[in-house]
């Protein structure tokens, strides 16, 4: 379990520590912007085999075990999250790396739903996955991701305010971190047709791909094998 809880320790301090510190903009300022992204993505890569590979090798406990119909909630509620995904992929995202140039053109699509649609994506994920499996290697894996997921959000909203305030205040004005926030504030409104039908079709195909060939990649199924 040693390794597993360094490596997220790693992890964290990179996402945590650094990209969402203070030190960001130090390293950032020697390096380059573009210069700080290459090295961080190396780290990050590093750091992601580190987390796994301790995943797999630790010893853990079991703490709870899914019923059934836990897991078929935990399938569906996969859908969601490709969903999040694919959608935040499809168009330009104001929160994403890069994505500074569509925060002047406002809350589109899934925007509208959320502003931080794959890190929500991301958190999901990790907490069905923390549902699904009950040991504690897990917990820490899983949790470990889920964790950088939601403290990223306001993290990236903090430097996206420093960096262009006033943009930044017309997208945080018709959008919110909480899904549906802004729209149930009455501050947007839900548009379908903006996130039109590819996405939500795209998201339900990989959805079931990955259902289907989760025991082959990953050894194990999702869905309830008894009664």
């Amino acid at each position: 379990m040693l390794p597993l809880l360094l490596a997220a320790l790693l992890w964290l301090a990179l996402h945590l520590g650094l990209a969402g510190g203070p030190w960001r903009g130090a390293v950032a300022a020697r390096l380059g912007e573009g210069g700080f992204r290459a090295a961080f993505s190396l780290a990050s890569v590093l750091a992601l085999a580190l987390l796994v590979q301790g995943w797999r090798a630790a010893g853990t406990v079991p703490l709870w075990f899914a019923p059934g119909w836990l897991r078929w909630l935990i399938v569906l509620g996969m859908l969601p999250a490709f969903l999040l995904f694919v959608a935040s992929v499809l168009r330009p995202n104001p929160t994403a790396v890069g994505g500074e140039a569509a925060m002047a053109q406002g809350a589109r699509g899934i925007q509208r739903v959320t502003r931080h649609p794959m890190l929500w994506s991301f958190a999901l994920w990790a907490l069905l996955h923390m549902l699904g499996n009950g040991d504690s290697a897990s917990l820490v894996f899983f949790g470990t991701l889920g964790a950088t997921a939601l403290a990223g959000m306001p993290s990236i909203d903090a430097k996206l305010a420093r960096r262009d305030p006033q943009a930044w205040a017309r997208l945080a004005a018709e959008t919110s971190i909480l899904p549906f926030g802004a729209i149930a504030a009455g501050r947007n409104r839900l548009a379908w047709r903006e996130i039109g039908w590819l996405a939500p079709a795209l998201a339900l195909l990989a959805w079931a791909a990955l259902l289907h060939a989760h025991g082959w990649l990953f050894g194990v199924s999702p869905l309830p094998t008894g009664g």
